[in-house]
C-alpha cells in the first residue's frame, strides 16, 4: 500500500511565487492541469460576499487572447474536459486533456491569470451577476431546503466568521457588485503568488516544467495577502430554529463546532459519521429507518474546513412521524455512544470503508491531482496520501468515544424545516 501511495512527483516554485507541483504517471496518455487559488468565500466580508464564486463565472468569460466563453469550446474540441469550483478556503479550474495538447489549458490558465483584467467589462459583469442570481435562486432561495446550510453556518459561527457567510453570497451583495470592487479583488488573489499549479498524468519532469515557465513566468507576483483574523467558535447555548419552506417532510439538523482539517478529532469524526450513518447498518441509519421507521433518511458528515470544523446530523421525517421522537432517538443512540464506546468490529468496518473509498477515488486522475493540490494546500506537502490514510488506521474505539464526548456534549445548532402553514 505505502508504495501505491508514494508518487512519483517534483515540486517547484517559479521566480513570481507561483508553486507548480508535477505528477507523472503514463499509463494512459491524458494530463490534467488542477489550478488552486487560495481564496474562497473565507477572504471576503460580512457586507461584501460573493466575489470568489462570481469569479468561478467570470473566468469562463475570456481574457486578454481568449475571447468570451471560448474556453469550454477550445478544451472540448481538443477532446478534453473542464470546470470549475468555489468553496470556503479555495477556487479552483481545472481540465483533462489529451496529453498532446498539455500547451492549450497552460496558455488558457496563464491568460486569464495574467491578462484577465483587460477584458473585464461592465457587460460581462452585468451578464456574470444576473447568472449568479438565477443560481442563487434556483439552488438556494426557491429550492426545498435550499436555505438549510445557510441557517445552520450564519448560527453556528459568530456574524463576523469568515465561515457564516454562503459561499454563493447573499442576493443583496450580489445585486450590487460594483465593476471596480471586482477588479481590486482579483488584484489581490488571482496572481502566481496566491496559487498552486498542480499537473498530473502522462507528462515529462522537464520537458513540462519548460513549458510552464513559457506561460506563467512572466506574469507579475502580484500584492500580499490580506490574513483572515482569527475568530473564536463558541456556542453559549443551544439554539432552536424553525423554517417554513415550500416541502412535504419535515427535516432536523444538528450542527456541531468540530476540528479543522487534519487537526486531532477530524478522523475521528469521519469515522463517526460512518458508524452513525454510513449504511444500512449504521447506529442511526438503523434505528431510525428499519426498526422505528419514523425516518425516511439520516446522515452524518464532517465538513473539515481549514479555519474550523463542523459535525451535522440531518434526518428526514416520515409523514405523520414527530421530529421530537427523531431528536430523542438521536441523542439516545449519542449517549448510548458516549457511554458505551464503539466495538472493534465498528471500528475495522469504517476503517476498511474509509480506505477502500479513499483508493478508489485515487482511479481518477483529475481527483489524483486536485488531491494533490489539496495536501499542498493543507499540509504543504503534495505527496501526504499515506499521512493522510495512516490517521485512520492508527484510530482505537477509546479516541472515537473521548471525541464524541468532547465534541458533542458541547452546545449545538437545532435546525426544523417544516412545511408552509
Amino acid at each position: 500500500m505505502e508504495e501505491i501511495l508514494d508518487i512519483n512527483y517534483q515540486k517547484h516554485k517559479l521566480d513570481n511565487g507561483l508553486e507548480v507541483i508535477l505528477y507523472k504517471d503514463n499509463s494512459l496518455p491524458i494530463v490534467t492541469v488542477n489550478l488552486w487559488y487560495k481564496v474562497g468565500s473565507a477572504n471576503e466580508s460580512p457586507n461584501k460576499t460573493g466575489f470568489a464564486h462570481l469569479f468561478e463565472h467570470m473566468m469562463f468569460q475570456g481574457s486578454e487572447n481568449v475571447p468570451k466563453e471560448l474556453h469550454f469550446k477550445y478544451i472540448q474540441e481538443a477532446g478534453g474536459t473542464l470546470n470549475g469550483s468555489t468553496s470556503l478556503d479555495r477556487t479552483n479550474y481545472y481540465e483533462t486533456v489529451p496529453s498532446n495538447n498539455l500547451e492549450l489549458p497552460l496558455w488558457l490558465e496563464s491568460d486569464r491569470m495574467g491578462f484577465f483584467l483587460e477584458s473585464l467589462t461592465e457587460e460581462k459583469l452585468e451578464n456574470q451577476r444576473e447568472v449568479v442570481m438565477n443560481e442563487r435562486r434556483q439552488n438556494y432561495d426557491d429550492q426545498p431546503y435550499g436555505l438549510s446550510w445557510e441557517i445552520l453556518f450564519s448560527n453556528l459561527f459568530p456574524t463576523a466568521h469568515p465561515y457564516s457567510w454562503p459561499t454563493i453570497g447573499y442576493l443583496d451583495h450580489i445585486k450590487n457588485f460594483q465593476l471596480d470592487e471586482v477588479k481590486e479583488f482579483f488584484k489581490t488573489y488571482y496572481s502566481p503568488s496566491n496559487a498552486c499549479l498542480a499537473i498530473g498524468g502522462d507528462l515529462e519532469f522537464d520537458i513540462t516544467l519548460e513549458k510552464v515557465k513559457k506561460y506563467f513566468e512572466e506574469i507579475p507576483a502580484g500584492k500580499s495577502i490580506p490574513e483572515i483574523p482569527e475568530q473564536v467558535c463558541l456556542l453559549e447555548e443551544n439554539k432552536f430554529i424553525t423554517h417554513e419552506d415550500n416541502v412535504q417532510l419535515e427535516r432536523i439538523y444538528f450542527a456541531f463546532h468540530s476540528p479543522a482539517i487534519f487537526e486531532t478529532g477530524d478522523a475521528e469524526m469521519d469515522v463517526l459519521s460512518d458508524i452513525l450513518s454510513g449504511g444500512k447498518n449504521s447506529r442511526l441509519y438503523k434505528k431510525l429507518v428499519f426498526e422505528e421507521q419514523i425516518a425516511q433518511d439520516v446522515s452524518c458528515f464532517q465538513y473539515s474546513g481549514k479555519l474550523n470544523g463542523a459535525f451535522f446530523i440531518v434526518a428526514t421525517a416520515r409523514p405523520g412521524s414527530s421530529l421530537d421522537e427523531i431528536k430523542k432517538i438521536i441523542f439516545e443512540e449519542i449517549n448510548l455512544l458516549i457511554d458505551q464506546g464503539i466495538t472493534e468490529q465498528e471500528l475495522t468496518r469504517s476503517k476498511n470503508i474509509i480506505t477502500s473509498n479513499f483508493i478508489y477515488s485515487l482511479q481518477n486522475l483529475n481527483s489524483m491531482v486536485n488531491q494533490i493540490n489539496a495536501y499542498n494546500f493543507h499540509l504543504n506537502n503534495p505527496n501526504a496520501f499515506q499521512q493522510d490514510l495512516d490517521r485512520y488506521k492508527s484510530l482505537t474505539v477509546d479516541e472515537i468515544k473521548n471525541t464524541t464526548k468532547e465534541l458533542l456534549k458541547k452546545h449545538f445548532v437545532e435546525l426544523r424545516i417544516i412545511p408552509k402553514k
